[in-house]
């Protein structure tokens, strides 16, 4: 999708007759986002300029085709200055950046971090290819790339991370920066966190709301991309019928001589109008892929959601088992046992433990009771600042998403209309075509 900034006033979109380019808006959005980025996108301009195929071996010495991606940067100040120097460029593979996100997933989990472009495509038109070495997917992604990467550059708190930074300037090592964050073995698993969903006994609502959000986010986005596919399919064959009515012209031309010249002209504007159905669609998967971010933005919802479900899980097992470990020091000192337990019926069986036997429980007692409660402390403190922090993002998230959607649905509907008053003219045309006859 284009990149806005984080927070800015919402500019009025006016439709005009004018037609906006897919090129033209993510233009304009790139530059918008520059002027309200933070830091880094103050210090830097950030592009994917160029995607390249090329063959290697894969990690086990397979053949392989993969395609790569030209990262340049250049200094903002010595762009103002008018200097234009030579930017600082190198190539990244998809799974590169793959890397990078899933880092950023585990350094930041109160972040509704961004989301890479699809790898394989999805909700397309049937015509479309869905080879993902197809040189317009390719091009897409490049797109989708670079919004990637100016996501980030823009976030007030991804953007001054240090390894984004050598991921973006130093062609090697920056791997190792990431593995040595240990970032691997920090990441939640899947089942573990699973296992906290159904089992935090008092879930916090505006997380539970928050999943709820995600939830109707992507099932709209999903159903809108869905609907636009089925259009595109019946779109197409609208516009394949003209070109049959193109050759049926040009057909009766060569037949009808006083007809013949207009019956020619007006087969060559259906033929023309029907040809240009590819650049539409075209330029409408651009739109599509607007979606498909906000489309991916819901599992990076849902990410947050469960870090916070995982961490309160481990908060309340903690005070559970701090509360047990005071009752147990209770019954010890006063030699009442309140509940059934294992300890008191070994008690009524062998006898009653020696005073020095219970001094020293007592006191194992007392240390892993002040430990439990540090942990608490530790985990109320961790909890808090993790919903606080996910909640300023989440404004933020939401913001931008009102925001892109809004333009992003508006500068379609331009589309459209020029795409129909363009078939308004070609039928015009061939009125006039044979009115002439």
């Amino acid at each position: 999708m284009a990149e806005p900034a984080t927070s800015s006033e919402e500019i009025p979109a006016e439709i005009s007759d004018a037609d906006v380019t897919a090129a033209e808006l993510e233009n304009n959005k790139t530059n918008a986002m520059a002027e309200e980025g933070t830091n880094l996108l103050r210090k830097l301009e950030i592009s994917v300029a160029e995607a390249e195929k090329r063959m290697g071996k894969n990690s086990v010495n397979i053949q392989e085709t993969y395609t790569v991606y030209l990262i340049e940067t250049r200094p903002i100040e010595a762009v103002a200055d008018g200097q234009n120097p030579a930017p600082d460029s190198l190539w990244r593979r998809y799974s590169e950046f793959e890397l990078l996100r899933n880092y950023l997933l585990v350094a930041y989990p109160f972040v509704v971090v961004p989301p890479l472009p699809e790898k394989r495509a999805e909700f397309v038109w049937h015509k479309l290819s869905a080879d993902n070495m197809d040189p317009d997917f390719v091009e897409r992604r490049r797109v989708g790339l670079e919004n990637f990467l100016l996501r980030v550059a823009s976030h007030s708190v991804l953007s001054n991370d240090k390894i984004f930074y050598q991921f973006l300037k130093e062609e090697n090592g920056w791997k190792e920066l990431v593995f040595e964050t240990g970032f691997q073995a920090k990441a939640d698993s899947r089942l573990k966190a699973l296992n906290a969903t159904f089992r935090v006994k008092s879930p916090d609502k505006r997380f539970a709301e928050l999943k709820h959000y995600s939830d109707e986010l992507q099932a709209i986005t999903s159903q809108l991309l869905r609907v636009r596919a089925r259009v595109a399919d019946r779109l197409y064959g609208v516009y394949k019928v003209h070109g049959n009515y193109g050759r049926v012209f040009s057909e009766w031309s060569a037949i009808e001589r006083e007809m013949g010249d207009g019956l020619q002209s007006a087969g060559h504007h259906m033929d023309a109008y029907a040809s240009s159905i590819d650049d539409i669609l075209e330029e409408e998967e651009h739109y599509a892929d607007q979606l498909k971010e906000y489309l991916f933005y819901a599992e990076a919802l849902r990410a947050v959601c469960r870090k916070h479900e995982l961490m309160q899980y481990e908060l309340e097992t903690a005070t559970l088992d701090l509360a047990m470990k005071k009752q147990q020091r209770d019954e010890l000192a006063t030699g009442t046992v309140r509940t059934f337990s294992f300890k008191g019926m070994t008690t009524k069986l062998f006898g009653q433990e020696t005073q020095e036997q219970r001094e020293a429980k007592l006191q194992g007692l007392e240390e892993q009771i002040v430990e439990g409660e540090e942990l608490v402390k530790e985990k109320t403190v961790e909890c808090d600042e993790f919903v606080k922090n996910a909640w300023v993002d989440m404004v933020r998230f939401k913001e931008q998403k009102d925001r892109d959607l809004k333009e992003a649905l508006i500068s379609y509907a331009i589309m459209q209309i020029s795409v129909c008053k363009k078939g308004i003219q070609v039928w015009a045309n061939a009125k006039e075509c044979f009115s002439k006859m």
